[in-house]
């Protein structure tokens, strides 16, 4: 009989009766209870997670810097409520450590009370870190904990980035402050540098200033000095003065109590005579034409009668006789005793003429005057007369001249007005006397200021004197300080200069950034570090990412739980002595009939009960397909090899393909054990190979676990035909086995 129809009469047999019946639909979908319940419990647990309770304890009590209210605990709180990490639940510190204790949080996080001063603290002067604590409790559940490491460090890290978000834009809003200080310096500098380009003109012109005024100085000081000494003599001067005007003052003073009452008594007086002096030079001025004449006759006259007065001295007196005083006379006589003349008379006494003798017709000198002491009178009227000739001479010389009878005549019409304006001021007299008092007190008055300021000038120009002096060596030393001020300021030119182009060079350094590049750079500076994440052939997922790993497990557990209903070698045919080869394919064949329905069962309920999506989803299946395959080679083997103990040692197989597949962590991370084991068992070569079936990838990793899977296969079953040989010779281990289940 062929192994196909051996198959199919095996098969037959489940269809007889309920419980065969059952027994072969629970073969099909025990499958599913290792494979879809399991991936179905946690398809995707990550996007569950706000459904795990975790306590949230917020005591920070924020903090104020530089008049800026910051509540960096909050903001955190906010943004975890946000998000759908966990189930946040607000509460107290005392709450959440009993919470984490009796299961009712799986985690608590604590932001400490100092939480905003800490992360604020950057700008100042003991910045400090602050902490977030975390608190679990792995006696509830330890894959929370771990999963919890990664949400609190992406809470950490978003908070650290938004703290160094603040601390970056203040130093680039720093930066665009100190860009425009600079540049302001920068202006400022160049201003400074055209400042001291004029400040070095006007240095070298300071320089020769300087040199002038130095001169300059010289010669204040030697004028200062002659000053000083006029200023000593005008004291000098102006005290005189004073004491003269005080003299003069306290005359007029005196004078004015005496004058005053004669002027208020006589001014009507003193106008009638100016009056009368005003007619007088009237009537002069009128009669000057009359004056030549009078002036000749007056002149003739004059002589006349000093002639006639010599001619009589002479004939009386003689030419010598002595002077009573002991002299000679003009007579030539001596004196007599008592001091007088014996021969002396009287020329101008007629009794002398009548009483002394005669004097012939022809003036001869006749005899002695009767009158001896009258000579020396007759004398004088001799001299008198001769001067009144002489003066008539003189005044009518001095009247022949026209020119001086108009001036006579301009003088007579001054005086005429003189004595008029004097007339008509007589009744004010007084007044003006008064006036010229007080004009005279103020002149006493003012030359003793002049004498006290004349002091002072004196005292001033002293103290000028040597102010020239200190002048002169001071601006010595300025002309000096100068000449080093105009090489300094050449130097200080240069020097700014530099500092302008330096500080222009700094200005384009330093940056000057708006909002939008700020926000730009601040976001880079915050989280310098990008993870640029590429996931090639992504998993959707959690049990996308798990599904290679429990199909597998499922189709094994379902070639075992059939074989633990069908036999591994069908008896019929080794009783009948078939052909070993034969006999393993027909033990075979139902298994992987089954097996084929299995992954039907469990592909469909994975594609469309839990949305499963595979890259290639008919490769996928004809994998799984050879993976039953081989799975119910495999199992048949150890079950026709090892009787009721094979089914032990499938179990056994499984247990170690689980630990050494890598389904779950990377095999590197087992211990060596399992890495040893991992290339050596099937489950491995199907796990790799249903990962690039179901997420994509390279297909050499498929071909090469189907090859293994082909040589699995035949050497399960090749092992299979000797067993079945072997089983065809009865032995008395068979008949009676140390074990049967």
């Amino acid at each position: 009989m062929r192994s196909p129809r051996l198959a199919a009469l095996e098969l037959k047999r489940f269809g007889r009766g309920r419980l065969p019946r059952a027994a072969m639909a629970a073969m099909l979908l025990l499958p599913l209870l290792y494979g879809a319940l399991y991936l179905w419990s946690f398809w995707d647990p990550y996007d569950r997670l706000d459904k795990v309770p975790v306590a949230l304890v917020n005591e920070d009590k924020g903090a104020t810097v530089k008049g800026e209210k910051i509540t960096a605990g909050d903001d955190i709180v906010k943004g975890l409520h946000d998000s759908d990490s966990f189930d946040w639940h607000e509460t107290s510190a005392e709450d959440a450590r009993k919470g984490v204790e009796d299961g009712r949080y799986y985690l608590s996080l604590t932001v400490p009370a100092d939480f905003s001063k800490r992360v604020s603290s950057s700008s100042g002067d003991s910045p400090e870190t602050g902490a977030l604590k975390v608190r679990a409790n792995d006696a509830n559940n330890y894959i929370v904990g771990q999963i919890s490491r990664t949400v609190f460090s992406e809470v950490r890290a978003s908070a650290s980035s938004k703290v160094s978000r603040g601390f970056y834009d203040k130093i680039y809003v720093s930066f665009s402050t100190l860009h425009h200080k600079t540049a302001q310096a920068a202006k400022g500098a160049d201003d400074l540098g055209d400042g001291i380009g004029k400040a070095k003109e006007g240095a070298g012109k300071l320089k020769k200033g300087l040199g002038d005024a130095e001169e300059g100085s010289g010669s204040l000081k030697s004028g200062t000095a002659t000053l000083h000494k006029g200023a000593g003599d005008l004291a000098s001067g102006a005290g005189q003065v004073a004491e003269g005007t005080q003299k003069l003052a306290d005359k007029v003073n005196g004078a004015a109590s005496t004058v005053r009452p004669f002027l208020t008594e006589h001014s009507g007086d003193i106008a009638k005579a100016a009056r009368g002096v005003s007619r007088t030079s009237k009537t002069l001025k009128e009669n000057l034409g009359k004056l030549p004449g009078a002036a000749q006759r007056a002149q003739s006259d004059a002589r006349q009668a000093a002639d006639t007065l010599s001619t009589l001295y002479e004939a009386r007196c003689g030419k010598n006789r002595p002077s009573p005083q002991g002299g000679t006379a003009p007579g030539g006589g001596t004196p007599a005793p008592g001091g007088s003349s014996s021969s002396s008379s009287s020329p101008s006494s007629p009794e002398g003429n009548s009483a002394g003798g005669s004097s012939s017709g022809d003036g001869t000198k006749g005899t002695p005057s009767v009158f001896p002491d009258s000579c020396p009178d007759l004398k004088k009227a001799v001299d008198a007369a001769e001067r009144s000739a002489s003066v008539a001479g003189k005044v009518n010389g001095y009247v022949k001249n026209e020119k001086n009878l108009d001036e006579l005549g301009r003088h007579l019409d001054d005086l005429d007005k003189t004595a008029t304006a004097l007339a008509e001021r007589a009744p004010h007299l007084k007044q003006d006397v008064d006036s010229a008092v007080r004009q005279i007190n103020k002149l006493n008055k003012g030359a003793h200021a002049v004498s006290s300021g004349a002091g002072e000038l004196h005292t001033g120009l002293g103290t000028a004197k040597s102010g020239a002096a200190a002048l002169d060596t001071g601006l010595g030393k300025l002309s000096s300080g100068a000449g080093s001020l105009d090489g300094g300021l050449f130097k200080l030119a240069d020097g700014s200069g530099k500092l302008a182009s330096g500080l222009h060079d700094g200005t384009e350094q330093i940056p000057d950034y708006g909002k939008k590049e700020r926000d730009e750079r601040t976001g880079v500076m915050s989280d310098p570090v990008g993870l640029a994440s590429h996931k090639a052939h992504e998993a959707p997922n959690y049990g996308t990412g798990f599904a290679p790993y429990f199909i597998p497990l499922s189709l094994w557990v379902g070639a075992m739980i059939a074989y633990m209903l069908l036999q591994p070698l069908n008896k019929r045919a080794l009783a009948a002595g078939a052909p070993a080869w034969r006999i393993a394919l027909a033990g075979w064949l139902p298994v992987a009939a089954i097996g084929v329905a299995q992954v039907a069962a469990l592909m469909s309920v994975l594609h469309w009960g839990l949305g499963l999506q595979m890259a290639r989803g008919l490769g996928t299946i004809g994998f799984l397909l050879l993976v039953a395959a081989c799975f119910t080679a495999i199992v048949q083997f150890l079950n026709a090899r090892f009787g009721p103990a094979g089914r032990i040692l499938v179990l056994a197989m499984l247990m170690l393909q689980l630990t050494s597949a890598g389904g779950t962590y990377p095999i590197q991370t087992s211990p060596g054990f399992f890495n040893a084991l991992h290339p050596f068992l099937p489950m491995s070569y199907v796990v790799e190979g249903l990962r690039h079936l179901i997420t994509g990838g390279e297909l050499w990793p498929v071909w090469r676990a189907c090859l293994v899977l082909l040589a699995f296969t035949a050497g399960a079953v090749a092992l299979t035909a000797v067993t079945a040989r072997r089983k065809q010779v009865w032995t008395l281990d068979r008949l009676h086995p140390e074990i049967s289940l």
